[in-house]
């Protein structure tokens, strides 16, 4: 379905299953589809009776994914997660986040006044939520090099992503430009119960177990995986089972 946002920017959710409400958000340059469906995570929490809402986020899949920068003012992925939560109207859910998704609820909670029941951090470290603006500069620099960046490094990477999920460019570098940091106090006035999962050798966004650390209701989780294999394990999609499902 559409779900129209603050500024009539429409998203794409998909609705599935019955039972509590668990919204999942994807990583940046990926889908709903790719991050959740793809290798059973949203499958797994339908059949333990949890209902899914998996939204593209703008810029990315089938939301809309306008070109000009005004329509990224900051936090505008967080802003779309609560506009989301009051579209469907929900007052008892979940969230669960990967990488950007991760950011994004993050700053949902802290910015934004959603209240989820639990929340799960997914490929996510420290450095990742308080001090990222060098990274998501990387980013804006891969994309724009993508035509000469050399295949096996790791903007040749990106510039593989990018093309295999259809993400605009100039959508992708104006996300990252709507970045806005986590300050570590910020993180430590988070109650919501919180699982931190990552794989062991998933070092892009900084130390996952100090990111948990820095949560005052956190338990740290590492599977085996690096930051693109760990969400297509069976562990991932189990530790969120048993995480919501406790």
């Amino acid at each position: 379905m559409r779900v129209r946002s603050f500024d009539g920017v429409e998203l794409a959710v998909r609705d599935e299953g019955a039972g509590r409400p668990v919204i999942l958000v994807h990583g940046f340059l990926s889908t709903a589809r790719v991050n959740w469906e793809a290798f059973g995570t949203a499958r797994a929490l339908n059949e333990a009776g949890f209902r899914t809402l998996l939204p593209d986020l703008r810029g990315h899949g089938d939301s809309d994914a306008p070109t000009i920068a005004t329509a990224y003012p900051p936090d505008v992925l967080a802003l779309d997660l609560a506009a989301i939560v009051r579209h469907f109207e929900l007052t008892d859910y979940d969230l669960v986040g990967y990488s950007l998704g991760a950011r994004t609820v993050v700053r949902a909670v802290v910015a934004h006044d959603l209240a989820p029941r639990r929340m799960i951090l997914g490929g996510m470290g420290a450095t990742g939520i308080i001090a990222g603006q060098a990274r998501a500069a990387w980013f804006v620099s891969a994309i724009a090099e993508r035509a000469t960046a050399k295949p096996l490094s790791d903007k040749g990477r990106v510039a593989r992503f990018l093309a295999s999920t259809g993400t605009d460019p100039d959508a992708a570098m104006h996300i990252m430009g709507s970045y806005v940091e986590t300050t570590s106090e910020m993180l430590r006035a988070i109650a919501t119960p919180t699982l931190v999962l990552a794989g062991q050798d998933d070092h892009d966004n900084g130390s996952a177990e100090e990111l948990a650390r820095l949560l005052p209701n956190a338990r740290y989780k590492a599977i085996p995986g690096d930051h693109m294999s760990a969400v297509t394990r069976a562990e991932f999609r189990q530790a969120i089972v048993d995480f919501l499902s406790a």
